[in-house]
């Protein structure tokens, strides 16, 4: 198959919320995009899909805290264009009980670092706060939260879909269905191999999460990734005002396992909650959609405990964390191809979609990667070391 004429000059392969947060941002620059998905847009086989992700500038480093505050910037710049709200404030509360796996320290300290507003409370004013809590049983009075007034709620598949549409809307072109072959850099550009033929572009930025290893196999570039086949359950309420935003909060239960969950959202009639990391390893390829019946277990029993009542059988969706050595980002240039960008979320970057793209975008289009990228460079040590879950919480 032999390369034609440039058909754009960035492709995009992956249009998840960071690939299609890369297309609208290019396209928006004024540049020519092409974006490739595997599968038909908004497909329900990766970590873009289902309704709500948490947005929050609570974070256990003062380089998240900085960038959290990047990442809402860069979602105004969505709402201002599609005029549809990407950011719902609700407030959110990390709640650490005695012990915690989670040293809450190192979140004050980096909230305190960046001169981020947050409030140190225990457990009696948690439950004084949000009633809900005052009918479990976990939320003691030596239990302490991290309140932070500005935690929010981004929504997954509707925002991804927002950025694509602002994407097509300024020319770029989007592909369903079109999987990509191989990447192969070549004279300072890159030939796209697909199933229609070669393609030479003049760069391309890889947003492919799971499947990111496939294309960087013929470069002699890898990453150690463990992909998990994560769900979060949707419960039923008969009263769910206790659980409306305004009265509950977004929340995340900081030990070993983690818990986290939402107030209801949109036009969902169920209260939204979750395990982090507590999936097991799969294939993206070959895994199965089937709810984790332990994992469904273990969740409502916690969410019994938590805010009391009688939790109904779930409605349950399963998604992919995509995790890296030390669950911080990738988002570089790759070593030896300054032609091919590279990003991963490290599953918990949807927060961060809309700056990812914005900062793709820019090292697409050549610019130097700012300071802020350092930590989440290709070629760090971390990001090579073994997989070892311990890592991950934090």
């Amino acid at each position: 198959m032999a390369a034609v004429a440039a058909a754009a000059d960035v492709a995009v392969i992956g249009l998840g919320g960071l690939g299609s947060a890369t297309a609208y941002w290019l396209a928006r620059r004024g540049v020519s995009v092409v974006g490739y998905e595997q599968f038909e847009l908004g497909h329900l086989r990766g970590a873009s899909h289902d309704h709500s992700r948490i947005i929050r500038r609570s974070y256990h480093t003062p380089e998240y805290v900085r960038l959290a505050a990047a990442a809402y910037d860069a979602w105004r710049a969505v709402e201002a264009e599609s005029r549809q709200r990407m950011i719902t404030i609700t407030g959110g509360v990390d709640l650490f009980p005695p012990n915690a796996a989670i040293d809450h320290r190192t979140y004050t300290a980096s909230l305190d670092a960046e001169h981020v507003p947050y409030e140190w409370i225990d457990g009696a004013e948690i439950r004084r706060r949000w009633p809900a809590f005052a009918a479990g049983e976990i939320v003691t009075d030596d239990v302490m939260g991290v309140y932070s007034p500005q935690t929010g709620i981004v929504p997954a598949g509707p925002g991804t879909r927002v950025m694509q549409q602002l994407a097509v809307a300024r020319g770029a072109n989007l592909r369903g269905n079109s999987p990509v072959r191989a990447i192969r850099p070549i004279d300072g550009e890159v030939d796209i191999v697909t199933d229609d033929g070669v393609v030479r572009v003049g760069s391309v930025v890889v947003t492919a999460d799971a499947w990111t290893n496939r294309l960087l196999r013929d470069l002699d570039l890898q990453i150690p990734l463990a992909v998990l086949q994560e769900q979060v359950s949707y419960f039923p309420q008969a009263d769910l005002g206790p659980f409306a935003v305004g009265s509950f909060p977004v929340w995340i239960w900081m030990d070993d396992p983690s818990f986290y969950g939402f107030p209801v959202f949109g036009d969902m009639t169920a209260v939204k909650g979750a395990e982090d990391c507590g999936g097991r390893e799969v294939d993206p390829d070959t895994r199965t959609f089937d709810p984790d019946a332990a994992m469904e277990q273990r969740l409502g029993a916690f969410m019994q405990r938590l805010a009391g009542g009688q939790w109904a059988t779930p409605r349950t969706t399963t998604c992919l964390y995509t995790l890296t050595s030390d669950r911080d980002f990738v988002l570089d240039r790759l070593p030896g191809y300054p032609q091919v960008s590279v990003a991963l979320g490290a599953a918990h970057g949807f927060k961060f979609a809309s700056w990812f793209g914005r900062s793709l975008a820019g090292l697409a289009c050549g610019e130097p990667a700012g300071r802020e990228l350092a930590p989440f460079a290709f070629t760090r040590e971390s990001l090579h070391r073994p997989i070892d879950r311990a890592a991950w919480m934090v």
